[in-house]
C-alpha cells in the first residue's frame, strides 16, 4: 500500500468529514439566520416548481440506491438469494433514470438562476459554486453509472462499498480502491469537494427539519369585524 494511497483513500476523507461536521456546526451557532434556502419562488414559480421536483424526487431515489449498494452488505443480497447480476439489473433500471431526472432538474434549476435577472442578481458567489458542485456530482455519478452497463461490469459493493463503511468504523482499507475504474474516484472526489463547500452555502437547509412544529401553539387569526356607523 503506497502512501499516496493512503492519503487519498486513508486520510483525506476524515479531513472532509471534519470540514464537513465542524463546518454545520460552526454554521449553526453563529449563522441561525442564515441557515435556510433562500427561497427565490416569489421571483418565479413555474420553471422553480417543475426543475425543484424533479431535481428532488431523482436525487431522493437516487440516495436510495446509493444507501441499497453502499451501505447494505453484499451478504446481505447473497443470503437473499440476490446475484450480482441481478442486482446490476434492478440498480441500472431505476438508478440511471432517477439520475437522468435529478440531472435535468438541478440542470433547469441553473438555467432558471442564469436566464432570471432578477433571480441572478440575488444569486451570491456560494450558490453558483453549490449548483456548480451538484452538477458535478450527479453527472460524474451518471458517467460512472454508465461506463458501467455492462452485465459483467465492476462490482462496487465488493469495493467501494466495504471501504466506505470502514470509515465509519475507522477501519482504514485504502488497498480496496487500487482497482476501482477511474471514473468512479472522479465521482467521489466531487462527491467530497461538494461535502467541504456544504458547510458555507444554502445546502444546509438540506438538515433543517421543522421538528418544533409538531409542539409548537397554534397560531391563532381572527376576523377583524368593521361595525357599521348606525
Amino acid at each position: 500500500m503506497g502512501s499516496l494511497a493512503l492519503l487519498l483513500w486513508g486520510v483525506f476523507p476524515y479531513i472532509v468529514l471534519t470540514i464537513f461536521i465542524g463546518g454545520l456546526i460552526y454554521r449553526y451557532q453563529k449563522d441561525q439566520f442564515g441557515w435556510t434556502t433562500k427561497s427565490s419562488e416569489l421571483l418565479e414559480k413555474k420553471r422553480l416548481r417543475i426543475g425543484s421536483l424533479m431535481f428532488h424526487w431523482g436525487l431522493i431515489f437516487v440516495l436510495g440506491g446509493h444507501f441499497a449498494g453502499l451501505i447494505v452488505p453484499v451478504q446481505f443480497y447473497n443470503a437473499l438469494g440476490v446475484s450480482e447480476h441481478f442486482y446490476h439489473n434492478i440498480a441500472l433500471i431505476f438508478g440511471l433514470p432517477a439520475g437522468i431526472v435529478a440531472f435535468i432538474g438541478i440542470v433547469l434549476l441553473a438555467y432558471r438562476r442564469i436566464s432570471v435577472k432578477r433571480i441572478k442578481a440575488t444569486t451570491s458567489m456560494g450558490d453558483w459554486i453549490s449548483l456548480f458542485l451538484v452538477i458535478l456530482v450527479i453527472a460524474t455519478g451518471l458517467l460512472a453509472t454508465s461506463m458501467n452497463i455492462d452485465s459483467h461490469g465492476f462490482d462496487y459493493r465488493t469495493t467501494i462499498a466495504p471501504w466506505l463503511r470502514g470509515l465509519f468504523v475507522f477501519h482504514i482499507q485504502p488497498e480496496l480502491m487500487a482497482d476501482v475504474p477511474i471514473w468512479f474516484k472522479i465521482h467521489i472526489y466531487s462527491t467530497f469537494a461538494l461535502y467541504v463547500a456544504w458547510p458555507f452555502t444554502r445546502l444546509v437547509h438540506a438538515f433543517s427539519f421543522p421538528i418544533r412544529y409538531l409542539s409548537r401553539n397554534y397560531v391563532i387569526y381572527k376576523r377583524r369585524i368593521r361595525h357599521r356607523a348606525s
